[in-house]
């Protein structure tokens, strides 16, 4: 898992939250390292179609925040914790996307779905209950606008903080067609 994520754990700062984060990638189905990021490739980029799409669109949305962080304009904002519990949000917050068991298409309320996973196994990560309850969050809250489900039901909030709205942000940004970002025959982006 370490090797896999190489680059983006070497984007967290703290030593328990890097910690906690990989436990979370571990308990992600294996499916996450597979699938598409889109089941229709409708919502996605071509760097997040085909085989390991979703793997692919998790790593952008992060190096996107990660490089806005590093903007003193929009990274000052935050504290180095708060950073680091945005970044793992990143890359984690598709990670239930097919539901458990694996749907054939993506589940709605995906974003709950995550957060209450990472809940459940809360007692295997090393992060403060405040951390955590962070984390949760920004990962309920990642789909931004679109919180009706395709019966027209409410089923998502809406983001509402400053870390809410900027893990959506980039998220949104790594589903736009007109940003591509580059990766290797391994999955790494290419600088």
């Amino acid at each position: 898992m370490e090797e896999i994520f190489k680059t983006e754990l070497n984007y967290i700062n703290d030593s328990e939250v890097r910690k906690s984060l990989i436990v979370m990638l571990e308990l992600l189905p294996d499916y996450f390292f597979k699938v598409a990021a889109s089941s229709t490739g409708k919502y996605h980029p071509a760097y997040a179609t085909g085989d390991g799409g979703l793997l692919r669109h998790s790593k952008a949305a992060m190096r996107i925040g990660f490089e806005l962080l590093n903007d003193p304009a929009i990274g000052d904002k935050y504290t180095s914790m708060e950073k680091d519990i945005m970044l793992m949000g990143l890359l984690i917050h598709d990670g239930l996307k097919l539901g458990i068991p694996e749907s054939k298409y993506t589940k709605f309320d995906h974003p709950i779905l995550m957060a209450n996973y990472i809940e459940e196994n809360k007692d295997k990560l090393t992060i403060s209950d405040k951390d955590r309850e962070l984390l949760e969050s920004v990962i309920k809250t990642h789909m931004g606008p679109w919180t009706t489900d395709y019966n027209g039901n409410e089923v998502l909030e809406k983001p509402k903080t400053k870390y809410q709205n900027f893990v959506h942000m980039c998220d949104y940004l790594a589903s736009r067609k007109c940003l591509l970002v580059p990766f290797d025959e391994n999955n790494n982006i290419t600088d």
